[in-house]
């Protein structure tokens, strides 16, 4: 891994080699590569970091590319500069060939020469020939070429800092002795004095070198309120008053409401932007949140006149709001006034080719939103205990729709006797029937009243015929609601519905199951009919009784059952 490959391509024998003699030092039967100096190279580095690249590559196995290259660390110092200022010796007493004919140094060219241009230069004059400057070799490292602090002696600006310091202490020194001299303690007389204090100080010019108007002003009020006050001997200084900061009588923000569900504070803006007491009016709060303050008042205006100075930007027009705020404004006002002249030119021009001013009429926003006599009473949740409620949610189908003449919706009745539904307004049984009302419950009647004289009929009499005759011709209410729950239940019991307790005939079952055997050793349950064994015939039908059915199920082979394969080897 870590000989080099050198820059030439392998043979795939070289390379097969190059890898069993790898995997051998790894293995540790072959001894490890060695570099120029005789060191062993650990077999186990990866080779991205074992091989040189192709720009450092010496074609022998090495770690040097991995190293730090031995080179002179001094010039690498950062306060490694030249010597500024330094003077090779004493000036010559008169110009040598050669020199800098602005100022007769030997070690530059007039080109070259840093001081200011001579009306004649040392070369004609032969006076005041400058000393010759120290030429340095300063080799700077690659810190030291990019550091642009490198060369510069902190101690020069300290200067800057003497120089200010003597100014401001003359300026208070000023103030001081023009306020002790007043008599009145009015703080804006104090400002005066101490401002018309700094303009004499400075000559009743304004030097632009030590801030602007507005920064004086500071200074005035700084100065005036370090001073001590007339007529106490009180230092100011000792007080602890600080004007940035809230007044601590003050309620913080996040303590008006201690709910957490309560409008959000924003620690790191120190911002609640919602009212935290939803229950108070905006106007009777101590705090209603930022976004009532900053929907209030003056200050929508201001958006609306930010607003137009961009879109006035945007279409080419010099309008800025922070330069030049009186512009704006008048601009503003004149965009407002022209465009409400325009609306009323062409509302005016609108109605008077087409007309319909009527329908502009609208009614006042007082009686639209205005109060209500409904009574309405809400439980502690905010449910509607009494009053109004809310209208119920309605589906997307038509409901309680009645049509041909119905009182009552299709499925309203079931009729017991043929099991089959209707109209309960007039036990109509037909579906999108004419409702006939009463006359129709009535005619319903009398026809369940004929079918269960019809059945009477046909079954045995027991005594002479008349008599049979007469009871089935007319029979009571009480016979017919009777016969009608005999039925219902015939129709729906269990042993109809194949449900319940069946008692079977044993000699039946027994037949049953032999026939059944037959008829599926015979090969088919289609042709062979049940309970006999023999060959069904062409359209004809075998009731299949319940002793045959137990039969079949007892026979029936279930493949989904997984015992039904089971052999019990020790019976």
């Amino acid at each position: 891994m870590a000989s080099a490959t050198g820059t030439g391509k392998l043979s795939r024998e070289e390379f097969r080699r190059q890898k069993d003699l790898d995997a051998a030092r790894k293995a540790g039967t072959a001894p490890a590569a060695l570099d120029k100096e005789g060191n062993a190279i650990n077999p186990h580095i990866p080779q991205y970091i074992a091989q040189a690249p192709w720009y450092l590559d010496t074609g022998a196995p090495s770690l040097e590319h991995q190293r730090m290259p031995d080179y002179d660390r001094s010039s690498d110092k950062l306060d490694n500069w030249y010597d500024r200022g330094a003077k090779a010796g004493p000036a010559a007493k008169k110009y040598r060939k050669g020199a800098c004919e602005n100022c007769g140094a030997l070690t530059h060219k007039k080109q070259d020469c840093l001081e200011r241009p001579r009306k004649r230069g040392a070369k004609y004059t032969g006076k005041d020939i400058a000393a010759d400057e120290v030429i340095q070799d300063v080799a700077a490292g690659y810190d030291a070429k990019r550091d642009r602090w490198n060369g510069y002696d902190p101690a020069e600006h300290k200067k800057v800092y003497e120089e200010y310091e003597a100014v401001e202490a003359m300026r208070q020194k000023l103030r001081e002795e023009e306020i002790d001299k007043q008599t009145t303690t009015d703080l804006a007389a104090v400002r005066k004095v101490a401002k018309a204090g700094k303009e004499k100080a400075e000559g009743g010019k304004k030097d632009d070198d030590f801030g602007s108007s507005d920064e004086d002003d500071e200074d005035a009020d700084k100065y005036a309120e370090a001073a001590d006050a007339v007529g106490q001997k009180l230092d100011t200084k000792t007080r602890i008053t600080v004007r940035n900061l809230r007044i601590r009588e003050d309620t913080a923000k996040y303590l008006i409401n201690l709910d957490p569900s309560s409008a959000y504070y924003d620690p790191k803006t120190r911002s609640m932007r919602d009212n935290p007491l939803q229950n108070v009016p905006a106007e009777e709060a101590i705090f209603a949140g930022e976004n009532f303050l900053r929907y209030s008042g003056e200050a929508t205006d201001v958006q609306k006149l930010q607003l137009f100075a961009w879109n006035a930007a945007a279409h080419g027009n010099d309008v800025h709001v922070t330069a030049n705020p009186t512009e704006g404004q008048l601009l503003h006002q004149q965009y407002q006034k022209a465009k409400a002249e325009l609306k009323d030119t062409t509302k005016v021009s609108i109605l008077a080719k087409y007309g319909g001013e009527e329908y502009l009429q609208k009614v006042p926003k007082e009686l639209l939103q205005g109060q209500t006599e409904e009574y309405m009473e809400f439980s502690r949740t905010g449910q509607i205990v009494k009053g109004k409620e809310k209208a119920k949610v309605k589906s997307k189908y038509a409901e309680d729709v009645y049509i041909n003449n119905h009182t009552a919706i299709w499925g309203s009745f079931y009729d017991v006797a043929t099991s089959q539904w209707g109209y309960a307004c007039c036990h109509s049984t037909v579906h999108l029937s004419y409702c006939t009302g009463q006359a129709g419950i009535d005619a319903a009647k009398a026809s369940s009243a004929q079918n269960l004289l019809a059945s009477s009929s046909s079954a045995p009499s027991g005594s002479s015929g008349s008599t049979a005759r007469t009871e089935a011709e007319a029979p009571s209410t009480q016979e017919s609601s009777e016969d009608r729950r005999k039925k219902a239940e015939a129709l729906f019991s269990k042993k109809r519905l194949g449900e319940g307790d069946l008692e079977l005939d044993e000699n039946k079952l027994a037949e049953a199951i032999k026939a059944e055997r037959k008829r599926k050793g015979r090969g088919g349950e289609q042709e062979y009919e049940w309970g006999t064994g023999k060959k069904r015939k062409a359209g004809e039908s075998h009731e299949v009784t319940e002793e045959e059915l137990e039969a079949y199920r007892m026979n029936r082979r279930m493949t989904d059952d997984p015992m039904a394969n089971y052999v019990d080897d020790d019976v």
